[in-house]
């Protein structure tokens, strides 16, 4: 009976497998195809191996962009984490006004990137938009020229728009925690800091470090948003790694070289998602210790 109940999953699963083939693995072997080979008029490919891979890696455009989009993605975890787990520490528990805060804190996550985009195009407009015209009112210019102008827009957008998942994750992690560890550090007479300290921050570690691992994949890969602002300006402050893919891929035609960055790409963040893997999962010898 448990097998046929086990073939029958296999069943219902097979659809989605070959969604996921067709997909994501057809285009992904077309693109290791294109990487290791020049194209030219007419469909012909002649191998040239690594060649494209070590021109990538070389080249000061590919390392410029790479590290700009490490160092974006560092700034806002290290705003948007301590900055998600101290509103969701202070958001009521219970009540109605513990659905509204909710409901608020969905409303930024469930805007299409495309509009958060514009959005934040429209609010740095010098005199029509609420932070140039705040600006201007105070006697500032709000110039999207500076790069760390513009630096600074990019990381309150992405903010505005993402602390709200770090902050959701954190309220259903803080929620989960049994009052039984509460009970204990009151009759302890734990300070705040002790509990959060103690009893918060250690329940919340696998929440966090999921809620880390989506939004450094996210920031690390994010295009639209930043694209719509700036365009990758001023001058290339602000051409991430995704900009500097599709400039070379479909902008230039290169398809060799924008396939090798296409799979260095991949291979970032398939190391960096197996680095928080083998965080969150616990290895076996914690388990059977755990156990005994």
């Amino acid at each position: 009976m448990a097998k046929s109940q086990n073939n029958l999953a296999y069943f219902f699963l097979a659809p989605a497998v070959l969604v996921m083939l067709v997909s994501a693995i057809i285009p992904l072997m077309v693109v290791i195809n294109y990487s290791v080979q020049d194209s030219f008029a007419g469909g012909k490919f002649v191998w040239v191996g690594a060649r494209w891979f070590e021109q990538v890696l070389s080249s000061s455009d590919f390392q410029g962009a790479l590290a700009r989009s490490f160092g974006f993605s560092i700034l806002v975890l290290l705003i948007e984490v301590p900055l998600g787990i101290f509103i969701a520490l202070r958001l009521p528990v219970k009540g109605f006004l513990s659905n509204v805060y909710i409901v608020l804190m969905a409303i930024p996550l469930l805007t299409p990137w495309l509009v958060v985009g514009y959005i934040w195009k429209v609010l740095v407009l010098p005199h029509a938009g609420l932070l140039g015209a705040g600006a201007a009112a105070l006697g500032l210019t709000y110039d999207m020229n500076n790069p760390v102008i513009v630096w600074l827009t990019l990381v309150l957008m992405d903010t505005w728009h993402w602390t709200s998942l770090i902050v959701l994750l954190c309220f259903a992690g803080l929620r989960a925690i049994p009052n039984a560890y509460y009970q204990a550090a009151q009759i302890d007479g734990a300070s705040d800091w002790s509990v959060f300290k103690f009893v918060q921050l250690p329940k919340l570690r696998l929440v966090l470090l999921i809620a880390i691992l989506l939004r450094f994949m996210d920031s690390f890969m994010i295009y639209t948003e930043t694209y719509v602002v700036t365009r990758g300006g001023p001058e290339v402050s602000t051409t991430f790694l995704s900009h500097e893919l599709v400039q070379t891929a479909t902008i230039q035609f290169d398809l060799g070289e924008g396939g090798a960055i296409s799979i260095i790409y991949l291979l970032i963040i398939l190391c960096i998602s197996w680095a928080f893997f083998s965080l969150i999962v616990p290895r076996r010898s914690d388990d059977i210790r755990g156990v005994n």
